[in-house]
């Protein structure tokens, strides 16, 4: 199992959450669309039940940006525990990014989110350390997903392609320069092409061997 995994919904226009993300509207207007395929639409099929299979997939610890954790913004609301209720989905500590120290939140079934302050670099050395063999996903939203890919430390980041257009919204690749991932598994249904990319490893050139010529060949009587 690659070690950094990531994995977000997508609009064809490159948009992972709408705009005027709020309590009302945590992805963003519109931003739930992305997900129809993962969230009950008749629609759904087998291809649909794979992608979400990666999706839930546990790892050893959890990266998210304070938008994704919560819609507070500047200092913490003590009574704000994040949007899943009293058991998290994850299983594993989280590290929330964000300007404003708090405390661990404890939650049931194994979630303890981090507050970290240090940066994303900070977050990921913490996720790396407790996460062992287990791995680390970037859980988003688009600012930490687009940090995790200019430090290069996504190993495999699938993308859910659905047919909508948001128009405007939180882009994750704003600012990258290159993309240095190959698709390894592509599956679709009518909500969504489900792409899982790998990081492209640099192979290592063969020597090219020179064959010889006509005048070669005569020069060396073999003519």
């Amino acid at each position: 199992m690659p070690n950094t995994t990531c994995h977000m919904s997508i609009s064809l226009d490159g948009f992972v959450a709408g705009p005027e993300q709020s309590h009302e509207h945590p992805l963003g207007k519109r931003g739930l669309e992305l997900h129809a395929w993962h969230t009950g639409d008749e629609r759904a099929t087998e291809a649909d039940a794979v992608a979400a299979s990666w999706l839930m997939r546990p790892r050893g610890a959890y990266i998210m940006g304070r938008n994704m954790f919560g819609p507070i913004r500047g200092d913490w609301d003590g009574e704000w525990r994040g949007w899943w209720g009293p058991e998290p989905p994850y299983h594993a500590p989280v590290f929330v990014l964000t300007h404003y120290p708090r405390e661990p939140i404890e939650m049931e079934g194994g979630t303890t989110f981090h507050f970290v302050t240090g940066g994303f670099d900070d977050a990921y050395r913490q996720a790396r350390e407790v996460a062992g063999g287990a791995g680390v996903d970037v859980a988003g939203g688009a600012s930490t997903v687009r940090q995790a890919l200019l430090a290069g430390v996504v190993d495999e980041l699938t993308l859910d392609i659905a047919p909508v257009l948001l128009g405007s919204g939180e882009r994750i690749f704003d600012g990258i320069d290159s993309f240095g991932f190959e698709p390894v598994e592509v599956l679709s249904s009518p909500l969504a092409t489900h792409i899982r990319y790998r990081r492209r490893r640099h192979r290592v050139p063969r020597p090219s061997v020179r064959r010889p010529g006509p005048d070669a060949a005569q020069a060396n009587g073999q003519c």
